[in-house]
Parts: structure tokens; C-alpha cells; sequence
């Protein structure tokens, strides 16, 4: 008796084993597909789904209509905006936001790149793990903590710094730094290099670490010193981090750029006193929006402030790109 043979199609049995494939590869790769999956779902929830609330600065919406009001209230085109164009706040809102941006990258940006490169050309161990240590430790307290330091050093009444100087007879008069406009930049900027520089360290030690060691061998044989080595082999050899870096603190200068958030500097050591430089958008739109319940007032100026982030980002990649062949995308 023959026996009769069922023959597959060949692209059927290529989609079989191509399932199998991915099955069996899935399944090698389960770890990681967790943490890729759980990563993609935080986002989804967290980033994804909130932007349904940029409705909001297009229409009437009124905290008592509750999340369907985002979609239900009438539309109000761009009256919000016009708004805030037209609030004579607004100059100096936007002067103190980009004055404040900008001070922070021109003297934050440096840093980490000094300090890495400094830290590489140490030669005992101990004392490099040491700075290395105390530098990034900073960068796990709290913005709250870091005011509460302020606090304790700057203080005209009881400060560390104000007694000290006075004791030594340097000063008559303490130094109004916590309330002084002329020096509410200088604090935000110099609390925000010491809290978050050491972080950044560790991303161009990595990038220091990636140099063949060829290369400095090579230098050193043709006569080259330390300094010749860090210019013409550490530096364009971090070229690539650098700019990546320059350009996730560029697209994000208005909240701060790589050393930290200005809204929780200015909410923590702003002050009646100082509001002159202090008050920033950020704060106001959230003074709008929690302290007077103008949700969609507060949901448009955030918008404008994320507009021009994306600007910013976009020109400083498309800038990169042109210049140095190095980009985000």
C-alpha cells in the first residue's frame, strides 16, 4: 500500500520557521524584553497619555467639567496665548528663563569634561576615586536638602559663611546673597554645577576609558606632552559625547539643561525679594495653573515653552550635523 505525502508550500514553511525563530529568540532574550516592554509602558502612561491635556490650551476648560470637560468644553482658538504675549510680565518672565538657561550651559557645559579629563590624568588611585565619589554624591539629595544648605551657609542671621567672614573681620555687613536679586543667577548656577557636575563626569570617564591606548603610546613616542595628548587625542576622540551631550542640554536649556531642574531652584530659593530674577515661566505657569485654578492658561504657557525646546533641539542637531557629521538622528 503507498503511502500519500502532503507537500507545504515553501513560503509556508519559511513563515514557520521564521515564527520558530522569533519564538526561540523571544524567549532567549525574555530578561531584557521585560525591561524593554515595562520601559515602553511607563512611557506610554506617563509621557504618551498626558499629551491628551494639551487640549486644553485651546479650549474653555473649567476644573469642574473633570477629564471629559478636556474634550468637551468649547474652543477658545488661541486666546490663551495672546494672553501671555500681552501680560506685562511677560518680558521679564521670558529675560529671567533665558538669562538663567543660558548662564547655566556656558558654565555647567565645561564641567564635567574639565573634571573628567582631570580625573584621568591622576595618577593615584585613591585620590581619584575620592573626588570622583564626592563629586557625583551630591547629585543624590534633593533639591530641598540643597536649599536647606543654602540656607545654613548664606543666611545673613546664623550662616556659616556671613559669620565666618565677619569674625575675621573681612565684612561689616553680612552679605545679602539669599534675597539680593543682583545674586539670585550666581547661586542658582554655582548650587547647580555642585549638585550635578560629578553625574555628568561619569559619561565622559566612560567615553576617556573607549581611547585605545594605542593612540597615546603613538603621541608619546613622537614627543607629545599631557597637554598635547588631551588636545589632539582625548578631546577629539570625546568629540562624539560631547555633542551628543551639547545637544540634550541645548533641547532642554529651558528646564535647566544637564545640571538640573530651574523650577525647583527658583520655587525653593525664590522669594518676594529676589523675584525680580527669580520668577521664571515655569513658575509662573504653575502659579497660574495650582494657585489660581487656570488650568488652561497654565497648559498653553507650558506649551510655548516646549515648542521652543523642540526648536531648539531640532536647530542644534541639524547645527551639529552640518558642522561635525555627529547627531542624534
Amino acid at each position: 500500500m503507498l503511502k500519500t505525502r502532503t507537500l507545504t508550500p515553501s513560503y509556508l514553511e519559511n513563515t514557520s520557521q521564521q515564527e520558530d525563530t522569533f519564538t526561540k529568540r523571544f524567549r532567549k532574550q525574555i530578561t531584557v524584553q521585560i525591561f524593554v516592554w515595562l520601559g515602553l509602558l511607563f512611557l506610554l502612561v506617563f509621557s504618551y497619555l498626558p499629551m491628551f491635556g494639551i487640549l486644553m490650551a485651546f479650549k474653555d476648560y473649567k476644573i469642574t467639567s473633570g477629564i471629559a470637560g478636556i474634550f468637551t468644553s468649547d474652543w477658545v482658538g488661541l486666546r490663551y496665548f495672546k494672553e501671555l504675549v500681552n501680560d506685562y510680565n511677560f518680558p521679564n518672565l521670558v529675560r529671567n528663563t533665558l538669562v538663567l538657561s543660558i548662564l547655566k550651559l556656558v558654565f555647567s557645559f565645561p564641567v564635567p569634561i574639565i573634571l573628567a579629563i582631570m580625573l584621568t590624568e591622576v595618577r593615584s588611585s585613591f585620590v581619584k576615586r575620592f573626588v570622583q565619589t564626592a563629586s557625583y554624591l551630591p547629585h543624590f539629595i534633593s533639591w530641598v536638602v540643597v536649599s536647606g544648605i543654602g540656607f545654613a551657609f548664606f543666611s545673613t542671621e546664623t550662616g556659616l559663611i556671613n559669620n565666618a567672614l565677619m569674625s575675621l573681620g573681612l565684612i561689616d555687613q553680612p552679605l545679602d546673597i539669599l534675597t539680593n536679586p543682583n545674586s539670585f543667577w550666581g547661586l542658582a548656577v554655582s548650587t547647580a554645577i555642585w549638585k550635578e557636575a560629578g553625574w555628568w563626569t561619569i559619561i565622559f570617564l566612560a567615553a576617556i576609558a573607549g581611547i585605545d591606548p594605542s593612540q597615546y603610546e603613538a603621541a608619546q613616542m613622537d614627543g607629545a606632552g599631557r597637554l598635547k595628548r588631551i588636545m589632539h587625542v582625548t578631546l577629539p576622540n570625546m568629540k562624539g559625547s560631547i555633542i551628543v551631550v551639547l545637544i540634550l542640554s541645548i533641547g532642554s536649556i529651558l528646564g535647566g539643561g544637564l545640571v538640573g531642574s530651574n523650577f525647583e531652584q527658583v520655587m525653593l530659593f525664590g522669594n518676594v525679594l529676589n523675584s525680580e530674577t527669580s520668577q521664571i515661566i515655569q513658575t509662573y505657569a504653575f502659579n497660574a495653573g495650582l494657585a489660581q485654578g487656570r488650568f488652561a492658561f497654565a497648559t498653553a504657557i507650558d506649551l510655548v515653552q516646549s515648542f521652543i525646546s523642540v526648536i531648539l533641539i531640532v536647530s542644534s542637531n541639524a547645527i551639529a550635523k552640518r558642522f561635525s557629521g555627529s547627531s542624534l538622528y
